[in-house]
Formats: C-alpha cells, sequence, structure tokens
C-alpha cells in the first residue's frame, strides 16, 4: 500500500477537511506541519502552483485543493462513503460542497471588516444571515446531519460553521448562529463538534482565537 502524507497547517479549515475526511475513513497517514511564512521545499514542490495547504501526497502521486482533496480520497478508498451512491443525489451534495465556499466569503468575510458606519454593518450582519439561512432551510432542513443521519462530505464542508465562526463571533461580538434566529444549524453545529473524529481532532479553542484576532487585525490593517 502506498504512503499517504497530508500537508497542512493547524489553523487552517481546509486541512482539518482532509485529516477528518481521512480519519473518518479509517486512513493511516503522516502529517507534516507546515510552516507559512517559510514554506518547505516540498510543500513548493509539490504545490508550485498555489503554494499552500493542504496538500496530499499519496505515493508518487500529489493532489491539491481541499475539495479536490475530498473528491479523490472518496473515489480512492470508497469503503465508508461520505457521499451517496445516487448520481442525482451526489449533484445535489455537490452543489451544497460548492455553496460553502460561498458561506466562507460572505458569513466570515464579515468578521474581517472595518466598517465604517453602523448601516454598513448591519448590512454585511443580514447578509450574512440571509446566507446563512438559505444553507439552513435548503441543505439541512429537518435533517440531522446534511446527508441525512450520518456524517457526510457536506457536514465536512461546513466545519467552519465550528469553532472557526463561534471564535470570530467571540473576537467581534456578532452572534450569527444562534438557537433564536438560525435553530436547526445551530442544533446541527452542536451535533457536528459532538462527533468524536471531528471532537478529536480540531485545534485548542483558545489558540485558534489568539490567532483569528492577529488574523483579523493584520487583515483591517491592510485594508486601512
Amino acid at each position: 500500500m502506498e504512503d499517504v502524507k497530508l500537508l497542512g497547517f493547524w489553523t487552517s479549515l481546509y486541512s482539518h477537511r482532509v485529516i477528518w475526511t481521512l480519519k473518518l475513513k479509517g486512513i493511516n497517514y503522516e502529517y507534516i506541519e507546515e510552516d507559512k511564512v517559510n514554506k518547505s521545499d516540498l510543500l513548493l514542490r509539490s504545490n508550485p502552483i498555489y503554494k499552500k495547504v493542504p496538500v496530499l501526497i499519496h505515493g508518487r502521486k500529489v493532489i491539491v485543493e481541499s475539495p479536490v482533496i475530498l473528491e479523490y480520497i472518496e473515489e480512492t478508498w470508497p469503503d465508508t462513503p461520505l457521499l451517496p451512491k445516487d448520481t442525482y443525489d451526489k449533484a445535489v451534495a455537490r452543489f451544497w460542497i460548492k455553496f460553502a465556499d460561498d458561506v466562507v466569503k460572505i458569513v466570515i468575510a464579515t468578521f474581517f471588516q472595518a466598517f465604517k458606519d453602523e448601516q454598513e454593518k448591519e448590512d454585511a450582519i443580514q447578509k450574512a444571515l440571509e446566507t446563512l439561512k438559505v444553507l439552513e432551510d435548503q441543505g439541512l432542513g429537518d435533517k440531522k446531519f446534511f446527508g441525512g443521519n450520518e456524517i457526510s462530505m457536506v457536514d465536512i464542508s461546513y466545519g467552519v460553521l465550528g469553532i472557526w465562526l463561534e471564535g470570530l463571533e467571540e473576537i467581534v461580538g456578532i452572534k450569527l448562529v444562534e438557537a433564536n434566529k438560525l435553530p436547526r444549524l445551530h442544533a446541527w453545529r452542536h451535533r457536528f463538534k459532538q462527533i468524536p473524529v471531528i471532537k478529536d481532532n480540531l485545534p485548542d479553542y483558545e489558540k485558534l482565537k489568539t490567532h483569528l484576532q492577529w488574523r483579523r487585525e493584520g487583515t483591517i490593517s491592510f485594508k486601512y
């Protein structure tokens, strides 16, 4: 069996998506922590275009970009499937995985802005809530997880709504995923974090929050 290596970074949600997928499928792998400032030769050779994590190395094969990596893992190790077998259901799941990019761009970006006035802040919050409401109503619905009763690749794609979003909510003082606003998404977040594979493979919350605060301050300072 060919060796599996994962190049990642401890705060990277995208790296954690791959970690969770490998763990859920019971795949043995070597994890290599990268330095975002002093990138290793292995990373630069493996991902010369984007020069970023995550990178999966399977024998001599190199796979980059988390959605592509997750698809590769799913097809290479089909046991413990994380996508539906039915082609239509699989297409629907892939749509919601793609929608996760919009959630990151709209929702997470809300916390990396320096608002010029209260109205701009309220508009950004409203847009974020509307995006999450679409996800709750049309993606999650009344299901336990996005794929039904078991965690799927769609759930993994929305891991950002876990401690990453919680940390930003606490730092900025803006609460989005609350029981009185988004009850089903709020309940899903709690269930997701309690899954042993997820719970045992999360960054330290306080350290992550410190990192997010540093990133936020740096982003706002750069913009202004």
